[in-house]
């Protein structure tokens, strides 16, 4: 990225000198990547802000070119259908659409956090615009079958949506081989820069999308503002290394997690795994503590990067949404940690962080 920060300075849209030339070649390679990484074609890629920019232009973008369609809005609301579990970037776009007379449903989960095909396949009806789930759930780490519920979506005649920023670096997404029509995902949640991600398009799926803001025409009219080169750059070169690694990541990822979630099960009693054991993506581990409160253990660990929930609700009191949706109390709801392995843990890193959760477990539950 440096380069672009610096002597190679242009703008990827100033195509009258090399300047432009320069910066335009850059975005494109990194475009490649980006595609690449999800089964998807070069010219499918929008660049935006991050995920949640890329699923507000899905939502909101599909609904608005459907009611922009000649003839004007159809005679029956547009319909949306969506999952409990979902992350914020979704549900709260989907809150909108329904203020503005847009019917949304919202499918719940089961115990474990999957939704049941056949409940999902009762709420998606001929008049359904567009699915959306999530690959990879954010806290309890999930992996919902991609490829049945764009098949369900297709066959009731709606485009299907998902939000993989958490499942695109680990886990294989082929968007053309899974039928998914909108795949949203963002630099960050694979080693890249913060402030950069894609909203990808199969162009073969013929969405019909209206950009969010106007003003200049970039990414084929879908995303007006000048290209943050540096930034895509950097998501570009993010990409290639998690296509790179993947194969390699994954299962050892997996191993150390299995390594944490044996280890604390063996040591300690009343600790439950929160969502399915498999499929999972490998980094994540999610623990509900009989008895604490995640919050309490996050003290007691202030030089371990844990967390009780979701980054974007860190700053609220109430219990996870997502936790909640599996049928827990509020009481179990707090009780649990996140862990997030990371490509550089190392095993003896999870050793050293399974003694001290135990000890630190151990010792609040001998103070109650």
């Amino acid at each position: 990225m440096l380069p672009f920060f610096t002597e190679q300075f242009g703008n990827a849209a100033s195509l009258q000198h090399p300047f432009g030339w320069e910066a335009q070649a850059a975005v494109e390679s990194a475009r490649q990547h980006v595609a690449a990484l999800v089964g998807a074609r070069l010219r499918d890629v929008i660049f935006t802000s991050g995920a949640t920019e890329a699923n507000n232009l899905a939502l909101r973008g599909v609904i608005d070119a459907l009611a922009a369609q000649p003839g004007g809005r159809p005679t029956t609301a547009p319909h949306v259908v969506t999952v409990v579990t979902e992350h914020p970037a979704v549900l709260d776009p989907c809150a909108v659409l329904e203020g503005q007379g847009v019917r949304v449903t919202r499918v719940p989960v089961q115990t474990d956090g999957l939704v049941d095909l056949d409940v999902l396949r009762r709420a998606v009806t001929p008049g359904t615009t567009l699915v959306s789930v999530m690959a990879g759930n954010n806290e309890i780490g999930v992996l919902q079958p991609l490829a049945a519920i764009a098949t369900l979506a297709h066959d009731a005649g709606a485009w299907m949506h998902t939000d993989a920023s958490q499942a695109a670096s680990l886990t294989a997404i082929d968007m053309t081989g899974m039928g998914i029509d909108l795949l949203s995902y963002t630099a960050h949640k694979l080693y890249g820069p913060k402030g950069v991600g894609a909203l990808v398009v199969r162009r073969a799926s013929k969405v019909a999308l209206a950009p969010l803001h106007h003003g200049g025409g970039h990414e084929r009219g879908l995303r007006s503002g000048t290209l943050n080169v540096p930034g895509i750059v950097g998501f570009g070169e993010a990409a290639r290394l998690a296509r790179e690694r993947r194969a390699s990541d994954g299962p050892r990822l997996a191993a150390l997690r299995d390594r944490l979630w044996t280890r604390l099960r063996d040591a300690l009693p009343d600790v439950h795994l929160r969502g399915a054991a498999s499929p999972r993506l490998p980094h994540n581990l999610n623990v509900g503590f009989g008895g604490l409160t995640g919050r309490a253990l996050v003290l007691g660990l202030t030089d371990i990067a844990v967390s009780p929930g979701a980054a974007c609700a860190s700053t609220s009191a109430a219990p996870s949404h997502v936790l909640l949706a599996l049928g827990l109390d509020e009481v179990e709801a707090r009780s649990s940690l996140r862990f997030g392995l990371l490509r550089t843990t190392t095993e003896p890193e999870v050793e050293d962080l399974a003694d001290r959760v135990i000890a630190l477990v151990s010792t609040l539950r001998a103070r109650r």
